[in-house]
């Protein structure tokens, strides 16, 4: 099990879970940021400091971005396990799900 990041995320990247977390699991790609399934250690320290509530427990995620998962997992399907998001910077891609997105207001 992980966390996995949905869509109040996209266009937002707050990066106050990024601080948090203790593994560096949580990458920056174009417009949201990702965990990496197979780097989250399920320590649960970044979805409390999210402030527009995106991070949920794999189990836990509402129904309407269940499809989030996948697109966590996929996310690195060609990056595999960099071992820290801090070396990366930011990742100019995202999975289509977000791509395809309109932009999203953010208030």
């Amino acid at each position: 099990m992980t966390y996995v990041i949905a869509q109040p995320c996209v266009d937002l990247k707050d990066r106050a879970c990024v601080d948090e977390c203790p593994v560096d699991c949580i990458y920056e790609g174009s417009r949201m940021l990702y965990i990496h399934p197979d780097e989250c250690v399920d320590c649960g320290a970044c979805e409390p400091v999210c402030p527009v509530e995106a991070i949920f427990y794999e189990d836990d995620t509402p129904e309407q971005w269940k499809d989030y998962y996948t697109a966590n997992v996929d996310f690195f399907s060609d990056l595999g396990s960099p071992g820290g998001a801090a070396k990366m910077g930011v990742i100019e891609k995202d999975h289509p799900l977000i791509a395809a997105l309109p932009p999203q207001n953010q208030e």
